[in-house]
């Protein structure tokens, strides 16, 4: 049965996100709010988590898990980003894009994509997500919540804990997100490439 933390969106409990950040650490799932729709998060470095993770979601290890950082120097920890690929970065984070870029050596080989060596990363316009992301002092992993079959991501809290309560440690109510999954923009290229369109405006990028 997982827990349910109710954490003010503006102002988070500290006393609750240091709990949460707890039951990360211990190998927990955690639903919690991002500037786009809710989102499943686990510890980087847990290989068990990460692999129930992508149970829930109902995806392989071809699909693109997402590394949820705090800021642009973190993302450089676990990405190759030239000066062109970062000038786009900085224009559009934090906010709601998921950016595919090329894996470096840190990123943990099951995290990358098998064939192609990129991964997702993104900064989220959260608070929440921010301070949680602080206390842990290190990226989550994650994916948006869109269960099995399903096309459109749960946003509402107590949906999730009704839909997901057997099957994660801690659904954080931060009150009702966005409908919209973030926009993942592929920077591997040349030029970016449009991947999938949700809340971030693409035409920034030309797109």
């Amino acid at each position: 049965m997982s827990q349910f933390f109710q954490i003010h969106p503006d102002n988070p409990q500290l006393r609750l996100i240091k709990q949460a950040a707890n039951i990360i650490h211990g190998g927990g799932i955690v639903a919690l709010p991002t500037d786009s729709c809710y989102a499943l998060v686990c510890h980087l470095d847990d290989k068990s988590a990460v692999e129930r993770l992508r149970r829930i979601r109902g995806v392989d290890d071809k699909h693109h898990l997402t590394l949820l950082c705090r800021d642009l120097s973190e993302i450089a920890q676990y990405a190759r980003v030239d000066n062109r690929q970062y000038r786009l970065l900085k224009a559009a984070t934090p906010g709601p894009f998921t950016f595919i870029l090329e894996a470096t050596k840190e990123v943990p080989r099951r995290l990358s994509h098998p064939s192609r060596k990129t991964i997702g990363l993104r900064v989220p316009e959260n608070t929440i997500a921010h301070v949680l992301l602080d206390e842990l002092g290190q990226p989550l992993i994650g994916t948006t919540l869109i269960l099995p079959d399903e096309s459109d991501p749960l946003t509402d809290p107590d949906e999730v804990r009704d839909r997901l309560e057997r099957q994660v440690e801690l659904v954080i109510d931060g009150g009702a997100c966005h409908l919209e999954p973030t926009t993942v923009i592929d920077l591997t290229g040349e030029e970016p490439e449009l991947i999938r369109q949700g809340r971030g405006d693409a035409s920034m990028f030309g797109l």
